[in-house]
């Protein structure tokens, strides 16, 4: 169980919050007010549950203090949802498809003789509210960081605090997974899970070893996109910074995160900004498609399973174990496709005499669809891809000097964090920031041409 360290450091956050946004720039203060919860506060099961609203994590409670931040001392000068009407709607979807969840899951559930609760009001209030602080960072940084200072705010944050935390990662290479057990009390997973090839993969104060394999991932492509604007000695040392944290991901033992790095680094730093976004935007389609697809049995399963069978058996058995549960699960889903099963574990398989559940849910597109359905998944994955292929389309209409040398890197960044939830669950108060930021970018894109001039600009803007 978490010690006391631990909840003082969620109590105290607020007040280090509002240092970051006294004594810096709002852009800086945003970002690091969520990415340093995400890298040092202590993961569930440390948190605050009060009555009727959703527990209150090191990724839920530095949204809502952030907000209110903004919101008091800085005002609101544009609208909090996106201009355009695919993205509004997609938002409106994601924060109030709940409703329409637990209105068609108002009865309980049995396996054999162990039932689980029917969903009522209060957890219509809850999920509302948790989907509706999920997507605070979103709307936040579509309004604050859509701005060529706040893109590189952003990826010079993420950079930054790879860098930093490459450090309590080297020492748990070496010492073993320690330092969550050493400061807040207690392990936050399955520690034989962060034992692989005869060592350990770092695992410091995130949920799995996987989530700190691919941060290390994104501090790479950052360090990359800041090179290619950089010249001269900046750049050299910016290039060697990659290759560094290169060395830490290999130690952090994740083939999965080790294949997007190699994939990311060449396209990152080679290709132009116009084909960075054109295969972003491939890769966004092919994420939200891969439900479909594979419902439709046109990914080859198969020859994945060989492939990574050749890399490890090890892996090749663990990602059969995830397929053959995606498979159970989507069986579970069709009989509410398009809102879902709620919470409680009701999309899961219970087994009908220990009640235990027998069902996996790894990739975050068969959590969506099983708790929330077709709706919940289309607005969650659709809402992180729109901005991608809104930026590959607007970008279009731009001359190639105009597109900033951050834009394409991001973008690939945001697809691959995509195609890594469909194994994983991979979605972090990161992502949506990366969202919202090219969300708001690819807006002020459109508002470029003649017929759009009238708008004014994006952002919050002091009023005190």
């Amino acid at each position: 169980m978490p010690n006391g360290l631990a909840y003082l450091m969620l109590a105290v956050w607020p007040l280090v919050t509002l240092v970051m946004f006294r004594r810096w720039p709002i852009e800086r203060a945003l970002i690091w007010s969520l990415l340093g919860a995400y890298m040092f506060l202590p993961p569930p099961p440390a948190a605050f549950d009060f009555p009727l609203m959703p527990p209150l994590t090191k990724e839920s409670l530095p949204s809502v203090v952030t907000f209110a931040i903004c919101l008091y001392h800085y005002g609101r000068q544009a609208p909090l949802l996106p201009r355009g009407r695919a993205a509004r709607v997609l938002v409106l979807l994601f924060i109030f498809s709940p409703i329409a969840t637990v209105l068609g899951n108002m009865e309980p559930v049995f396996y054999g003789s162990i039932g689980l609760p029917a969903l009522g009001l209060k957890d219509m209030v809850a999920l509302v509210l948790l989907q509706f602080i999920l997507i605070l960072p979103f709307l936040m940084a579509r309004q604050i960081l859509a701005s060529p200072q706040g893109l590189r705010e952003l990826v010079g944050a993420l950079f930054v605090g790879g860098m930093i935390y490459s450090l309590p990662m080297l020492l748990e290479v070496r010492l073993s997974p320690q330092l969550n057990i050493w400061i807040y009390g207690y392990f936050q997973h399955n520690f034989e899970q962060m034992i692989r090839d005869g060592g350990f993969r770092p695992i410091v104060f995130m949920y799995h070893g996987l989530w700190v394999a691919f941060f290390t991932v994104m501090a790479i492509t950052c360090a990359i996109a800041l090179a290619r604007e950089a010249d001269g000695r900046r750049r050299i040392i910016l290039i060697g910074a990659a290759l560094y944290l290169g060395l830490v991901l290999v130690l952090c033992k994740s083939l999965g995160s080790l294949i997007y790095g190699i994939y990311l680094a060449p396209l990152a730093l080679l290709l132009p900004v116009r084909m960075q976004l054109r295969i972003a935007a491939l890769m966004a389609l092919v994420a939200i498609s891969y439900p479909v697809l594979k419902g439709a049995g046109l990914v080859p399963v198969d020859w994945i399973l060989e492939q990574a069978g050749r890399a490890s058996p090890e892996r090749a058995n663990s990602l059969r174990f995830r397929l053959d549960n995606e498979d159970i699960l989507m069986e579970r889903a069709y009989l509410k496709p398009l809102f879902g099963w709620g919470s409680w574990g009701r999309n899961h398989i219970l087994n009908p005499f220990t009640g235990v559940i027998e069902t996996v849910t790894d990739g975050r597109w068969i959590i969506l669809i099983g708790i929330y359905g077709w709706v919940g998944y289309m607005a969650e994955f659709g809402l992180i891809a729109l901005p991608i292929l809104m930026l590959w389309i607007n970008s279009r209409r731009l001359a190639r000097d105009d597109l900033s040398p951050l834009l394409g890197p991001v973008a690939l960044l945001l697809a691959v964090n995509l195609i890594d939830m469909l194994p994983n669950a991979t979605l972090t108060p990161l992502t949506w920031l990366f969202a919202g930021t090219l969300l708001g970018l690819a807006e002020k894109m459109r508002d470029q041409s003649p017929s759009r001039k009238r708008h004014g600009p994006l952002g919050w803007r002091p009023v005190m």
